[in-house]
C-alpha cells in the first residue's frame, strides 16, 4: 500500500510537472511568432529580428549552468516557479504602446524569455529522473524522456500557430498581456501543489564542481554542442531567408511551414523507442549521428551539383533531416538523464543544456553570417562538418 501510494505521489508530481513544461512552451512559441510577425510589420528587417533572439541564447548558457547549480540547493520546484515568474515578466514588459518597443528594450525581455524558458526546461528534465520508477534496464525512463521532450516541441509549434493567431485577433499588447495572465494561472497552482523539496541535495554543491562532470557527462554534451549547431547552421536564420528572398515564400508561408515542421519533429521524438528499440546506449547515438550526417551531407552535394527542382528537394532534404535529427536529439535526451547521478541530477542537467544553449548560439551567428558570405550551400556544407564531428565525439560514448 505504501508503494502504491509512492507511485500515485510520484505520478502526480510528474504530471503537475509536465502540465506546467506544456503551458510554459505553448505560451514560449506563440511568444516568439508575436514578436517575429509584429516586428516584420514594424519594417525590421529579417536579419534584424533573428538578432532580437541573440540575448535569449546567450543567457540559456549561463542559465543552465547557475540554475542547475540553485536547483540542487533550492530544489527543482522553486527553478521551475522562478522561471514561470521570469516569463510572466517578460511577457508584462511588452505590453507597452509600439513607440516603445525599442530593440534594446525587446532584446531585454528576450534575454528573460530565455533564462526563463531554460529554467522551466532544466527543472522538468531533471523531475524526470527522481519521479519515474526505475527499471533494470531504464526503457521506462526513455519512453518518459522521449514523450516529454517530444510533446514539448509539437507544443512550440502549435504555439506558432497559437502566437500568429492571437496577433490577429488581439494585437500584440493584449496578446502578451492574456498569455501573462495564462501563466499566472499555472503558477497559483504549481505553488500550491508542487513538491517543495524535489531535487534539493543533501549537501551543497560546490560552484567549481559544476564544470567537472564524469567523461561520459562531457562527451555526450561535447556531441549536443555540435548536433544543435549543425540544425541551427542553416535552419535559423538561412532557411528561413532562403525561401523569402530566393523561393518568393510569403511570410506567412514561412511561419507556417516553420510550425508544421516542429510540431512533426516533436511527434517523431515521442515515438523514438518505437524506431530505435527500448535499449538504446552510446552506440545508438554513433549510428543515428551518422545517418543525419549521410542526410545534411547528401542533400548539401544535390544542391550544389543537380538540377533537380530546388523548392522540392529542399522540403524533402528538411522532412528526413527533422526525423533524424529528432531520433539524434530524443536520445540524447534521455542518454544524459540516464548518466545523471540522482544526488547532483539537477547540475549534471543544467551542465548538459548549457551546452545545447551554446550549441544554438554559435549555430544562430554561424547561420546569419556564412549565408550572408557564401548562401544556403555553404551553411548545408558547415552543418554536415558538426554532424562528422558530433559522431566522432559520439563514437567514445559508453556501450552499456
Amino acid at each position: 500500500m505504501t508503494s502504491t501510494n509512492q507511485l500515485s505521489d510520484s505520478l502526480r508530481q510528474y504530471a503537475l510537472i509536465t502540465g506546467n513544461y506544456w503551458a510554459f512552451t505553448l505560451t514560449d512559441g506563440a511568444l516568439r511568432m508575436l514578436v517575429v510577425l509584429h516586428f516584420h510589420q514594424l519594417g525590421y528587417s529579417p536579419f534584424s529580428i533573428a538578432m532580437l533572439f541573440l540575448f535569449y541564447e546567450v543567457f540559456g548558457i549561463v542559465t543552465n549552468l547557475i540554475g542547475g547549480w540553485l536547483g540542487a540547493i533550492l530544489g527543482l520546484n522553486k527553478i521551475m516557479n522562478i522561471g514561470l515568474c521570469v516569463q510572466i515578466l517578460a511577457l508584462g514588459m511588452l505590453v507597452v504602446p509600439d513607440e516603445h518597443l525599442t530593440v534594446a528594450w525587446v532584446m531585454f525581455a528576450q534575454a528573460l524569455s530565455g533564462i526563463a524558458k531554460d529554467l522551466n526546461k532544466m527543472s522538468a528534465k531533471s523531475a524526470i529522473k527522481l519521479l519515474v520508477p526505475q527499471s533494470e534496464d531504464n526503457s521506462k525512463l526513455y519512453h518518459w524522456v522521449t514523450l516529454l521532450t517530444g510533446s514539448k516541441n509539437t507544443l512550440k509549434g502549435f504555439g506558432f500557430f497559437m502566437g500568429a493567431g492571437l496577433l490577429n485577433t488581439l494585437g500584440f499588447q493584449v496578446a502578451a498581456a492574456s498569455m501573462a495572465g495564462i501563466l499566472l494561472l499555472v503558477l497559483i497552482i504549481s505553488l500550491i501543489n508542487l513538491n517543495k523539496d524535489l531535487g534539493k541535495a543533501k549537501t551543497k554543491p560546490k560552484f567549481k564542481q559544476l564544470l567537472s562532470k564524469k567523461s561520459s557527462i562531457n562527451l555526450l554534451s561535447s556531441a549536443r554542442l555540435f548536433l544543435f549547431g549543425a540544425r541551427d547552421i542553416w535552419f535559423v536564420v538561412a532557411l528561413p531567408v532562403y525561401f523569402s528572398q530566393v523561393l518568393q515564400w510569403t511570410h506567412w508561408q514561412v511561419g507556417v511551414f516553420m510550425a508544421c515542421w516542429v510540431i512533426g519533429y516533436g511527434l517523431v521524438q515521442s515515438q523514438a523507442p518505437k524506431i530505435t528499440g527500448a535499449l538504446v546506449n552510446g552506440k545508438t547515438a554513433l549510428i543515428w549521428a551518422i545517418i543525419l550526417t549521410s542526410v545534411t551531407a547528401l542533400l548539401a552535394l544535390m544542391l550544389d551539383h543537380t538540377q533537380l527542382n530546388v523548392e522540392l528537394l529542399l522540403l524533402t532534404g528538411l522532412i528526413l533531416f527533422g526525423l533524424v535529427f529528432a531520433i539524434n536529439s530524443s536520445v540524447h535526451s534521455y542518454l544524459i538523464v540516464d548518466y545523471a547521478n540522482a544526488e547532483s541530477v539537477s547540475t549534471d542537467v543544467g551542465f548538459y543544456y548549457m551546452t545545447n544553449a551554446a550549441g544554438r548560439l554559435v549555430g544562430t551567428i554561424l547561420s546569419g553570417w556564412v549565408y550572408q558570405q557564401s548562401g544556403l550551400q555553404a551553411c548545408l556544407y558547415l552543418s554536415a562538418l558538426f554532424t562528422i564531428l558530433t559522431s566522432f565525439i559520439s563514437f567514445y560514448l559508453p556501450r552499456k
